[in-house]
């Protein structure tokens, strides 16, 4: 059997839990996931419980609710450590601060089961990680889309992961992301707060939500400089919603040079694959010594190359 444990995020609160469980495991068809709800798994034990007991597929969870999310046997592989190697900003027993690059999954998911982000964590820290995430993500806290490159942080025990967890939370984690946005903003300094929810129309997407729903999300921008047809940008989260300077960018008409998801008719002359997203800055208070802690990822050579040929 394989336990897949996780707690439901801000941004999936109020949905119901069969449709979270179908977007964050596509592999499975519905009548799969109908099955597992009833035990009837023909592979027998397969099951659905939410914060220890068994509850319906319209259930809708809350916030911080606890989803187990069992599958018999062999469904889901072994996670294996890979020799993958790691670009090392921070390191200490409790926490480890890697620069991701591009093309990189964070965690395995169905279609991702190697080469990810926590196949290269396994080989590098052995049994040293957190476990509170699972199997599938073990130490993971937080992470960055594929195609977004720089800071995240790994827990190695489930104290820093609660720590950070709780930073995370109320927002005190300094994250600070350089992005390179279609045309100029009206002003050099500008707030984005703006609700976010998933896409009613694509689950898999987030979008601004009504007012009055969904979860508020805030996204402070700073252009550094302006080209002739793209300004390079800062953009420092005040809150850290999935997709949300993706989202926040694309919804005041600049979406990110290359976000295939949310600007898939603007002209790509790069010829870039994803998103020009980089997570710069990172800064949180250390789970032990209560130290402040601030990494800074380089620029990757692919955005350090636009910088130096883009028309001014």
């Amino acid at each position: 059997m394989d336990h897949n444990t996780f707690i439901v995020s801000e941004e999936d609160d109020g949905e119901r839990l069969d449709k979270l469980l179908a977007v964050l495991f596509p592999s499975y068809s519905r009548s799969f996931l109908q099955k597992l709800f009833e035990g009837k798994n023909q592979n027998s034990g397969g099951s659905v419980t939410l914060n220890g007991r068994a509850v319906k597929p319209s259930t809708k969870v809350r916030e911080n609710d606890v989803v187990v999310f069992t599958v018999p046997d062999l469904v889901i592989p072994d996670i294996a450590p890979e020799n993958i190697p790691l670009d090392i900003l921070y390191e200490d027993d409790d926490v480890l601060v890697v620069n991701k690059p591009k093309d990189m999954v964070v965690h395995p998911a169905p279609g991702h089961y190697s080469g990810t982000l926590v196949n290269a964590v396994l080989y590098h820290c052995g049994d040293s990680l957190s476990g509170i995430n699972g199997v599938m993500r073990p130490g993971i806290v937080h992470r960055i889309d594929k195609d977004t490159t720089g800071s995240l942080i790994i827990c190695k025990n489930d104290a820093a992961h609660n720590s950070i967890a709780e930073q995370l939370a109320v927002h005190s984690i300094t994250r600070s992301y350089i992005a390179i946005l279609y045309g100029h903003l009206p002003q050099q300094e500008i707030t984005v707060d703006k609700p976010l929810w998933r896409d009613p129309k694509d689950r898999k997407k987030m979008a601004i939500a009504p007012e009055g729903s969904g979860k508020r999300a805030v996204t402070h921008v700073h252009v550094l400089k302006e080209y002739r047809d793209y300004s390079y940008v800062e953009c420092r989260l005040e809150t850290g919603r999935t997709h949300q300077i993706r989202v926040h960018m694309a919804s005041i008409g600049h979406p990110i040079l290359g976000d295939e998801i949310y600007a898939p008719n603007k002209k790509n002359p790069y010829k870039l694959q994803g998103q020009c997203l980089h997570a710069r800055v990172l800064g949180f208070v250390h789970p032990v010594t209560n130290a402040y802690i601030e990494v800074s990822a380089p620029i990757p050579g692919y955005f350090e190359h636009l910088l130096e040929i883009m028309p001014q």
